[in-house]
């Protein structure tokens, strides 16, 4: 199921699904089924994916009379992000596609060493942005602005300790991120100033539950900017699986439902080319991951 968050008419955020070209309102979908259903995502990833099972069972019965009560054209909504603030720091992780390793031993000064457990940074709640958004430049802050397409993961339950094995049980879905990152932020080796500022965590277009796409780890992402292509690869190129991370993560820390993995990207972004890429004012720039969609956003010097 292909779940949004969204407005029309500049309403209030409202939660959809997407069927073809429309966007399915799940309120009138309670109000016509005379049901109770969640009205944010973190509510229904709170629920779980019983809950996504019964939403779809609610659709499969409606009628074409009541179909036409709930739709609306794609054309007429505005996407939000899927989780449009969330609960935590969004989960990153670094260095984990092994050209991106060399690219960046070439141009960053990290080491040229394939990490022998994954690198973890963060992404503070407000860096959330949706599609069709401005990403915001300072340019007082940095004149390295970078994109990083990326799979995200969002966490469906608790986990503690979670073995590797198990570790697909506890994803409700997945999501794309842009990792926009400052990569003269930098600060003594932390990376959250170069990651955590505003908007750097375009997000969207929707959340696809885990059930439509069995392998996460065999997707096509790739990344445009101003319309010429960036980044180019595929999730098995990971050198640490979801699997691995979901592993890793819950022996630091407790995963908790709405918990997001940014889970690293690909080679090809800007600080590896020679000579480096930046964006600046006016840039388009499209990430894209196979079965969920593309984000695009412009930047916007502030």
């Amino acid at each position: 199921m292909k779940l949004a968050t969204y407005t029309i008419n500049h309403t209030v955020p409202r939660l959809g699904v997407v069927l073809e070209n429309h966007m399915i309102d799940l309120e009138d979908v309670a109000k016509i089924k005379k049901e109770t259903l969640p009205k944010t995502m973190l509510e229904l990833i709170d629920l779980g994916l019983p809950e996504v099972a019964k939403i779809q069972a609610l659709l499969d019965s409606l009628t074409p009379e009541e179909k036409s009560n709930c739709e609306y054209p794609l054309s007429n909504v505005t996407f939000l992000a899927p989780i449009p603030k969330p609960r935590k720091n969004i989960i990153g992780i670094g260095l984990n596609y092994t050209e991106h390793v060399a690219e960046s031993a070439r141009t960053l000064d990290t080491s040229n060493e394939l990490p022998q457990q994954p690198v973890i940074f963060s992404k503070p709640p407000t860096t959330v942005t949706a599609t069709n958004t401005a990403i915001l430049h300072n340019p007082k802050l940095t004149q390295q602005l970078d994109w990083e397409v990326e799979l995200a993961v969002i966490i469906g339950k608790t986990g503690k300790y979670v073995p590797k094995a198990d570790a697909m049980d506890y994803v409700f879905g997945y999501t794309v991120i842009n990792d926009i990152s400052a990569r003269d932020c930098r600060r003594s080796g932390q990376w959250i100033v170069s990651k955590g500022q505003d908007t750097f965590a375009p997000m969207g277009p929707v959340l696809v539950t885990k059930d439509e796409i069995p392998n996460p780890h065999n997707l096509s992402l790739s990344l445009k900017v101003n319309g010429v292509e960036k980044q180019n690869s595929n999730t098995k190129f990971m050198l640490f699986n979801i699997n691995d991370l979901i592993e890793d993560l819950s022996t630091v820390f407790t995963l908790e439902p709405g918990d997001i993995i940014a889970t690293g990207t690909p080679a090809g972004v800007g600080a590896g080319r020679n000579p480096q890429e930046w964006m600046w004012d006016g840039d388009v720039v499209e990430a894209t991951v196979e079965g969920i969609g593309t984000i695009v956003n412009t930047v916007k010097e502030i």
